[in-house]
């Protein structure tokens, strides 16, 4: 069975688990192998943030050829041991005390690593046996369970109150002469399981428009580098009808400051580690639906409106209104941390 990290007990040892940050592995050397993707690395990179190993993040993307190859034994594994850059990364490897995969591909390159000494820790479902790893982080929404696994709500993330706090203190300022209350838009794109074309982002944007012109505070959205350029174009045109601000890539992204400051946020529903970033905050977080299907994310939305911390919005008309709601932050990559540390000794 794995265990329920979030939910305060251990279903493994029965045994209370704290809330509170571990005490860090301070100076560990970590070697993080995953796909380039920023969801991916900020899963991987924030785990090992809060930690407090120190890692590198190699990207690394095998083929299916070297997925099989990776399962073979040892000197077949080593001629496919390679990052995105060609760089071997059995030496690299030699020099770490640990291992940090996220994603199936990632997995693949972590598990092919794993030696005495050198546990892997996989984030995410690793589409291959869980015993060929030490342990596994995941999100109750990947629907995988063993004695190796632990499982929250919300992805890992290095958005820690600290960081919140210090993007408080730099970003207010900087705010401080909008008109309150500040609703903030943080857009994804298109990806294998959603579609963020122009006419989503006409319709997010009639939403943003509308809540602004109501409350008369002011807008910022910004958007990644996935959102499709016309879409960007479509929302840019709508944000700047109510005198908002779209970030074009200028310049400081504004992203973890309206997490820190905004008083309402609005997500695309394509990105997990984005939501799990927004729900670290203070503010209430709208989810905006798109076309598309994705059980475990659906799962992932469900799990969070039915715990209050997040609310789902509509695509069509009449759209549900941009109303503030009680919440409070939701973070379980401190008590993940505490086990995993509890886990590995170290």
């Amino acid at each position: 069975m794995a265990e329920d990290v979030y939910a305060g007990k251990a279903t493994v040892s029965n045994t209370v688990l704290s809330q509170e940050p571990a005490e860090v592995g301070v100076d560990v050397p970590a070697l993080v192998v995953g796909e380039d993707f920023a969801g991916m690395r900020s899963q991987a990179l924030g785990l090992v943030s809060r930690a407090g190993w120190q890692g590198q993040f190699h990207a690394v993307r095998p083929s299916r050829l070297a997925r099989l190859a990776l399962r073979g034994p040892q000197w077949l594994q080593s001629r496919f041991l390679d990052d995105g850059a060609s760089q071997p990364l059995l030496s690299a490897a030699d020099q770490a005390r640990v291992v940090v995969s996220i994603g199936g591909k990632g997995g693949a390159v972590g598990a092919a690593l794993r030696a005495p000494g050198r546990p892997v820790v996989q984030i995410q479902h690793p589409r291959q046996p869980l015993s060929n790893f030490d342990l596994i982080v995941a999100c109750v929404h990947d629907e995988i369970t063993g004695p190796n696994v632990l499982l929250g709500r919300t992805a890992l993330h290095g958005l820690t109150p600290d960081v919140l706090a210090q993007a408080r203190e730099a970003w207010m300022p900087r705010f401080a002469h909008l008109p309150r209350p500040l609703i903030a838009g943080l857009i994804g794109g298109s990806n294998g399981r959603f579609q963020f074309g122009v006419g989503e982002a006409a319709q997010l944007g009639a939403i943003l428009v509308k809540a602004v012109a109501e409350q008369k505070g002011s807008l910022i959205v910004t958007p990644s580098r996935r959102t499709d350029p016309q879409a960007q174009e479509m929302l840019s045109d709508l944000v700047d009808s109510v005198g908002g601000i779209l970030w074009d890539g200028e310049g400081e992204n504004p992203y973890v400051g309206l997490i820190a400051c905004a008083d309402h946020l609005v997500v695309t529903i394509d990105s997990v580690s984005m939501v799990s970033e927004a729900v670290a905050g203070q503010a209430p977080v709208s989810v905006f639906p798109l076309p598309g299907k994705s059980r475990r994310i659906a799962r992932f939305a469900e799990e969070l409106e039915r715990s209050g911390r997040i609310r789902m919005l509509r695509r069509h008309s009449p759209f549900r209104k941009l109303e503030p709601w009680a919440v409070e932050p939701l973070d379980d990559t401190p008590a993940l941390v505490a086990e995993m540390h509890r886990r590995l000794g170290f």
